[in-house]
């Protein structure tokens, strides 16, 4: 995202036609006018299809050949996900497009007629106006294989929701119908532990197993680590169990459904972070960021899920903004505020950094050291969470290097560029 206003004003020139779009499920509102504010034409109505947005396409050709306009540029609200349809239609076109923020819309529309009356076609000409004024972010559409990576880290967290829902229904299960199962396997989705759910067996149907029975049913999943011993031992808890045994078949219609979508949630990710891996090879300097130690191949993959082409930034700035970490504050006279990110930005980026920030303290010996002296140093010390706010800026700086240049990290380096640092801070840190 751009962040220097001066750079988008002067994008808006005379011989620029700046368009108005507000955003909707099934139709959209358009308005058209000039760097001054001059209004060209009636508000253009058109629908969420191709037909629709070809004939959006015609009257944006038609005004600009008729106010004799060079260039167009396309404003917008990033309502929901209605928006994208248009974006990539109108950038397969060469067409600008930019996005307004929709609080900036909201609070600016009072300015023409001084009424807080909200419509569609009043809402597009306020996001021209917003436009017009330089008060818009140009978005990086991912291309490519970032596209298919954000999709990819989109259908990989809806199936770790679904698998979790999944795992919660089989202990749910278990607490009903064979509560002491967990007294002889601390976790029933370890491989012996699963293959004996497989049997759907009831505790009082699986007493009347043979040893020898459950031992080869169990030998066909695992080959070592239980015997005899840990067969006997679940067979006695089943002996006592105080699991319910009315509904019987229909409870183990139920076990053997919820096994049948947990194997199948596992198969599907197994998949899909085998794909994950193909994409992520393609991009540069993922290879120098696995190298870092306490980052992973799901932080790498979530980061350009999030972010996108790396050549598409200038500065790691741009970065920092759209995860929300940059810094504000209010001040008024001698008062000073308290100083807090902004939060406004990418909130998965966001989540994403805090999460492996605290590994990578834990682990990491530059980044333990670098938080020792953040929190440490004499002058101007640091609580812990900003100075995990300080250094998930710091990651991002470090990706952004890496990305551009896919040069190796150095710890030594990093620390060297902070006074007061040196590489023997990194062997007391460890």
């Amino acid at each position: 995202m751009k962040y220097n206003q001066n750079h988008k004003i002067v994008q808006i020139t005379s011989r620029t036609l700046i368009v108005g779009v507000d955003i909707a499920k099934f139709a959209h509102v358009a308005r058209a006018q000039d760097f001054r504010g001059f209004e060209f034409g009636m508000p253009f109505h058109f629908g969420n299809a191709s037909p629709d947005f070809e004939g959006f396409l015609e009257w944006i050709h038609q005004l600009m050949k008729k106010q004799s306009m060079e260039k167009a540029i396309v404003g917008m609200e990033p309502t929901g996900h209605y928006w994208y349809n248009l974006a990539y239609f109108l950038a397969e076109h060469d067409i600008k497009f930019v996005l307004v923020n929709p609080l900036h819309v909201k609070k600016s529309k009072e300015l023409d007629d001084n009424s807080p009356t909200k419509n569609d076609v009043k809402d597009a000409k306020v996001i021209a106006q917003l436009v017009k004024d330089g008060r818009y972010a140009e978005p990086h559409i991912p291309k490519g294989v970032y596209a298919e990576l954000r999709v990819a880290r989109k259908i990989r967290d809806l199936l770790c929701v679904d698998l979790q829902v999944v795992q919660g229904q089989i202990h749910n299960w278990l607490d009903r119908y064979f509560p002491e199962f967990l007294t002889v396997f601390k976790d029933w989705e370890g491989k012996a532990a699963l293959q004996l759910l497989k049997l759907t067996k009831l505790p009082h149907e699986l007493v009347m197993i043979s040893d020898e029975e459950i031992f080869m049913h169990l030998k066909k999943a695992v080959k070592r680590a239980v015997g005899l011993t840990k067969v006997r031992e679940l067979k006695y808890v089943a002996s006592q169990s105080i699991g319910i045994r009315q509904g019987s078949d229909m409870a183990k219609l139920e076990l053997r459904i919820l096994l049948d979508k947990y194997e199948l949630f596992q198969q599907r990710l197994e998949e899909l972070d085998s794909k994950m891996d193909q994409l992520l090879s393609q991009i540069p300097g993922v290879e120098q960021m696995l190298a870092v130690q306490g980052i992973g191949r799901d932080t790498i993959a979530g980061f350009f899920a999030e972010v996108g082409d790396l050549s598409k930034y200038s500065h790691p700035k741009q970065i920092i903004k759209l995860a929300g970490l940059n810094l504000k504050e209010n001040t008024s006279g001698i008062h000073k505020g308290q100083t807090k990110i902004t939060k406004r930005g990418r909130k998965k980026l966001r989540a994403l950094l805090f999460r492996v920030i605290m590994p990578l303290v834990a682990k990491n010996m530059a980044f333990k050291a670098l938080h020792q002296y953040y929190t440490k140093r004499k002058d101007n010390p640091l609580k812990k969470m900003q100075s995990l706010i300080a250094l998930c800026n710091k990651l991002i700086r470090i990706l952004f290097a890496i990305g551009q240049k896919q040069c190796p990290f150095s710890e030594e380096k990093m620390l060297r560029d902070i006074p007061h640092m040196d590489v023997a801070s990194i062997e007391n840190a460890a």
